[in-house]
């Protein structure tokens, strides 16, 4: 058996082995068994003759059978049939070699034919709309203009308060809000709305004369009219160099450049609006502060100059000349009883100097008392004198107060006006909007290139999908 299965017979072979054995009544087991049931009889199967019995109908009965299968088993030197014609036997190797010759032309066809089936499919998915793209964008598509400006916002020289490293702070950082809060301005709605209230930036784009693709409806609203607003106004702001770069894109280079000088005026006025409020209010509360101060100065100086002229004199220097008289005389009246007493040390005094000098004891004495009552009556009262002068000195306080206040006021002023003119933004167009010459837009060749490649990996992703479930529904 192990014999037989190294001969490399083919399946054709094994299966005409087996009717062969069966035709002749042997019972194999399988297909190899039959070829040595059949060589154990004496019998080939794979003889010309055994096959053709195979298929021609006996003319004869059971007997001829017989008698047939006895005659076969006869040893025979020459085959049966007459004749030494040539052996139709064909060598076993040669049959799997031409077998497997036909199984590679098979293939070699079918991958022909996958082969051509997969250029169809590309040619239709992937080389008919990338030719349809190139053809549109190089002869249908309208050419558009691109108008670049670049400009920048910057701040007022005067450090304000920014103490003495404020010339050193680069302004680029200081005004990075403003150059966000302008950028949004220019890419929003109402920028828009303003520019086709100006110059017809809708009216422009819906001109028949531009392709349908990049034509806008007539009749469009706002919001389909906003999507090409920012499809054909791209704004970008560099943090690094504070710059902001605008490019705007028109079917007319002339259209262009006005849509461009009119959002550089939009976006000036913004960054004037910007820094006005905060500026304004400033100024406002310095101004109010400062007007304050100087209605309660002139209150406090009005004030004071009531109460002197309800007074009349100065209650301080009346004061103070009683006071220095009332030290005066007694300062005499201490000289004359230091006079009396020098007068009564002696044993026999003169009568005379003594009743002079006591005369001027008694009326020096009746001066201080009177003055002593003058002073009281100045000090004690509602409307004394030291109450006048306490009112007089509160008066005065109330006005250096003020007139300290006033000062500081001023100064505030002063600060708010620098810190205002700081705050002071400007907008600097460094590149001015130039009318282009040639169209930049569209990119042809860009565009057709970049058609393939988006249809190729939309047809790539559709194989891959559709292999992936092929092989998820066969397992």
């Amino acid at each position: 058996m192990d014999a037989i299965r190294r001969e490399g017979l083919t399946g054709r072979q094994l299966r005409m082995a087996r009717r062969v054995a069966q035709k002749h009544g042997l019972a194999p087991t399988s297909d190899f068994d039959a070829v040595r049931l059949l060589r154990a009889e004496g019998i080939d199967p794979f003889q010309r003759s055994n096959m053709l019995e195979l298929v021609v109908p006996q003319e004869k009965g059971s007997g001829s059978t017989a008698l047939t299968k006895g005659r076969i088993q006869l040893p025979q030197t020459v085959p049966s049939g007459g004749g030494n014609l040539p052996s139709t036997e064909v060598n076993p190797m040669d049959r799997r070699m031409r077998e497997i010759a036909d199984i590679q032309r098979d293939i070699t066809k079918r991958r022909r034919r996958k082969m051509a089936l997969l250029m169809v499919r590309l040619a239709f998915f992937v080389g008919l709309p990338t030719v349809m793209g190139g053809y549109y964008f190089n002869s249908i598509a309208t050419p558009m203009y691109a108008t670049d400006s670049q400009f920048l916002i910057i701040q007022n020289e005067g450090t304000g308060g920014l103490g003495p490293l404020g010339g050193l702070l680069p302004t680029q950082f200081a005004n990075s809000a403003d150059s966000i809060a302008t950028q949004s301005y220019l890419q929003s709605k109402d920028a828009m709305l303003r520019l086709d209230k100006d110059v017809g930036f809708i009216s422009h784009f819906s001109d028949p004369k531009i392709d349908p693709i990049q034509r806008l409806d007539v009749g469009a609203s706002n919001e389909a009219a906003y999507k090409f607003y920012k499809k054909n106004v791209k704004i970008g702001y560099d943090p690094t160099e504070g710059m902001i770069r605008m490019e705007v894109i028109a079917a007319d280079p002339q259209t262009a450049t006005q849509f461009s000088e009119h959002l550089l005026t939009y976006a000036e006025e913004r960054v004037n609006a910007l820094s006005q409020q905060k500026r304004e209010d400033g100024m406002r509360d310095a101004r109010e502060a400062y007007e304050q101060t100087v209605k309660k100065r002139r209150d406090a100086q009005e004030a004071l100059i009531k109460l002197q002229v309800e007074n009349g004199v100065d209650p301080e220097a009346v004061i103070a000349s009683i006071r220095a008289q009332i030290s005066n005389y007694e300062t005499l009246l201490l000289e004359k009883e230091l006079e009396l007493a020098a007068l009564m040390d002696n044993p026999r005094p003169n009568r005379a100097k003594v009743d002079g000098v006591q005369g001027d004891v008694r009326r020096i004495s009746n001066q201080l008392d009177r003055l002593n009552e003058r002073m009281n009556s100045a000090t004690a009262g509602s409307n004394s004198l030291a109450q006048q002068a306490v009112s007089l000195q509160l008066a005065q306080a109330d006005l250096a107060a003020a007139d300290m206040a006033l000062q500081a006021s001023q100064t505030q002023m002063e600060q708010a006006r620098t810190e205002a003119n700081r705050q002071v933004r400007y907008l600097t167009v460094a590149v001015r909007p130039v009318p282009s010459q040639a169209p930049s837009y569209p990119r042809k060749f860009e565009n057709t290139i970049l058609t393939f490649l988006i249809f190729a990996g939309i047809y790539l992703m559709l194989s891959l999908t559709s292999s992936i479930l092929k092989e998820q529904v066969t397992k």
